[in-house]
């Protein structure tokens, strides 16, 4: 082994230790790793900075894009409620559908999109159905992931290995190459999660909101005595957030109806204020305010903090979101939005610390109260999903023909081989702007900056692995323990290590790092690369055994309720059995030997 080989290697080891530790964001391993390279020189500066203008992260960026505008148009939407609507009330057609509508969508919009779109309305499903939330959310991710099987631009590691593959063979995958296999993911995905997969996910029952987060914990009700300098007073007046940190949330008159509050509204004697914080500073505000703690004060229910104008809402930050990392307190989330924090729920568990102060994480879900209007506004906001069904008119119905009209037309360009998929793309992205369908800031938005970034940091480590013959060494390494095994058992191993590899890191990462190595590997047995290859882009998106395998798991981790170990229950079956789906199908859908 060269010096250069060893070199490479030990920089594939340490990012690969970086991202299982999660010490540092994906993004910025992926620029270490690109600088490194240049500083080593193992890779030229322009072979260093070669990723961003890769026709592979063109593509990724432009359909980010083209998927915020077939959401923004509602055709998305439309798509999931006319095919969740013929589920009825079924559990196990209820999963079938959900998989089969998120899996549809997966295929033409980036795997989160897809998630995203259909998450509120699944939500509301099993409100409507009374089924625990828990039995419908993985697999919502998990169809998410197989569905990015169906095409090439259903999710990077295919238009990454597509890539690789060009650079290798000059001629890549077509745009329909995957949808044979992934037709054969999504059907044994929809399967295993109807007949066994459901059994093994957790049931909560369902309880309020207001229980579920534990607010009745943190509201108290505080009488205003008749001396009380409260009295007269305007909530903003009341200055309980600057000195107490104790929001009011409602306003209890005359012992019957909650009143919706707003800034403005005066308190009078004898009301009754629903205030939460804690008890240390609501006993602090009774001593100096004039107050009475009332010792009988009822359970506080969701219907207590709802009225004609105010209502409770899920809300979940977005993954994306450049909110996470800041409290509440630092982006004024209380005045910019008029709406108050009651709880926070964050992997599995209530924050029990002071809201204010804490960093928010990409996957928070915060329970909100306020003003109905004003929880609607968040649907425009890119850093939130409201966990409730859109309705349509909050979309540019209008402009639906058209999104799906740029769709068609670039599926048909890039199918008949007129343009390559990244310049169609890129065109299709521009015309959803030119028509109206997105605005330049939205579009712009829309792009996963952190996704590109990592992609493009990570290319030139592909480029070096192949230059100093890094790949090829590795490749050697792997068919020679695995020489007795047969071809078939090689393409195996290649899914397991890719499928394990996948789990800690980035599927776009883990695409770039072993598709060299599978290509050198079927080349040293004079075999076909493209199912070696296919091997691990399917394996790619087996991120099933953890929630943070892929964003997607993360965004549905906290509405569910779930725990670490409910996705390596369920997904471990899943992987072997697409293991076992791989080594019979691929060598038939795709010869091993011309």
């Amino acid at each position: 082994m060269t010096f250069e080989i060893g070199l490479v290697l030990t920089i594939l080891m340490a990012a690969v230790v970086l991202f299982a530790t999660e010490k540092l964001r994906p993004d910025v391993v992926s620029m270490l790793v690109l600088i490194t390279l240049a500083l080593t020189r193992l890779v030229t500066p322009e072979e260093a900075f070669s990723g961003f203008a890769n026709p592979a992260v063109i593509t990724v960026g432009a359909i980010f894009i083209i998927s915020a505008g077939l959401l923004r148009s509602g055709v998305a939407d439309y798509m999931g409620a006319r095919i969740l609507a013929i589920a009825k009330n079924s559990e196990s057609r209820l999963i079938a559908v959900i998989m089969l509508t998120t899996g549809a969508l997966s295929a033409f919009m980036n795997n989160i999109g897809a998630t995203a779109v259909l998450l509120p309305a699944v939500m509301g499903i099993a409100r409507q159905t009374k089924i625990s939330p828990s039995k419908f959310l993985i697999p919502l991710a998990f169809a998410s992931l197989m569905g990015g099987n169906l095409t090439l631009i259903g999710t990077p590691p295919n238009i990454l290995a597509s890539a690789i593959l060009r650079d290798y063979s000059g001629s890549g995958f077509q745009f329909f190459d995957f949808t044979v296999m992934g037709l054969l993911i999504l059907g044994l995905g929809v399967l295993y999660m109807t007949l066994i997969g459901r059994h093994l996910l957790p049931s909560h029952a369902q309880i309020e909101l207001t229980e579920n987060y534990h607010v009745r914990e943190y509201l108290s009700e505080i009488r205003v005595l008749p001396n009380s300098p409260l009295a007269g007073k305007t909530i903003i007046e009341s200055r309980f957030g600057e000195d107490y940190d104790l929001t009011i949330v409602g306003i209890l008159r005359d012992g019957i109806s909650l009143v919706s509050i707003r800034r403005n509204d005066l308190i009078k004697a004898e009301d009754v204020l629903l205030v939460k914080g804690s008890l240390v500073k609501i006993v602090g505000a009774r001593g100096r305010q004039g107050l009475q703690i009332e010792p009988e004060a009822h359970h506080t229910h969701d219907a207590d903090l709802k009225s004609d104008n105010a209502t409770l809402a899920e809300v979940l930050l977005a993954t994306d979101s450049g909110l996470a990392g800041q409290s509440l307190k630092e982006i004024r989330f209380r005045e910019r939005y008029r709406l108050s924090v009651l709880a926070l729920w964050r992997r599995g568990h209530v924050v029990e610390r002071a809201l204010s102060d804490e960093p928010l994480q990409a996957g928070d879900v915060l329970l909100v109260q306020g003003r109905r209007e004003h929880v609607a506004l968040l649907r425009t906001e890119p850093h939130f999903l409201l966990l409730e069904p859109a309705p349509l008119e909050a979309r540019r119905t209008d402009k639906a023909p058209l999104s799906l009209g740029i769709l068609v037309g670039m599926l048909l360009i890039v199918t008949l081989g007129f343009l390559h998929i990244s310049v169609a793309g890129v065109i299709a992205a521009l015309l959803m702007i030119l028509v109206g369908v997105l605005t330049l800031d939205e579009a712009y938005e829309a792009i996963e900056w952190r996704s590109i970034f990592l992609i493009a940091g990570m290319l030139p480590l592909g480029v070096a692995m192949e230059t100093t013959h890094a790949a090829k060494y590795l490749a050697d390494l792997i068919a020679g323990a695995m020489a007795g095994l047969g071809p078939i058992g090689i393409l195996m191993g290649i899914y397991l290590l890719t499928a394990l590899i996948t789990q800690p890191m980035s599927n776009a990462a883990a695409t770039v790092l072993l598709s060299p190595i599978a290509i050198n590997i079927a080349l040293g047995l004079q075999a076909n690369p493209r199912p070696f290859l296919m091997a691990v882009v399917i394996a790619a998106s087996t991120s099933f055994l953890t929630p943070i395998g892929h964003q997607a798991n993360v965004l549905v981790f906290g509405p569910g309720n779930y725990k670490f170990t409910d996705y390596t229950k369920v997904g471990i079956g899943l992987v072997v059995l697409y293991m076992v789906l791989a080594a019979v199908a691929l060598p038939v859908v795709w010869p091993l030997f011309p």
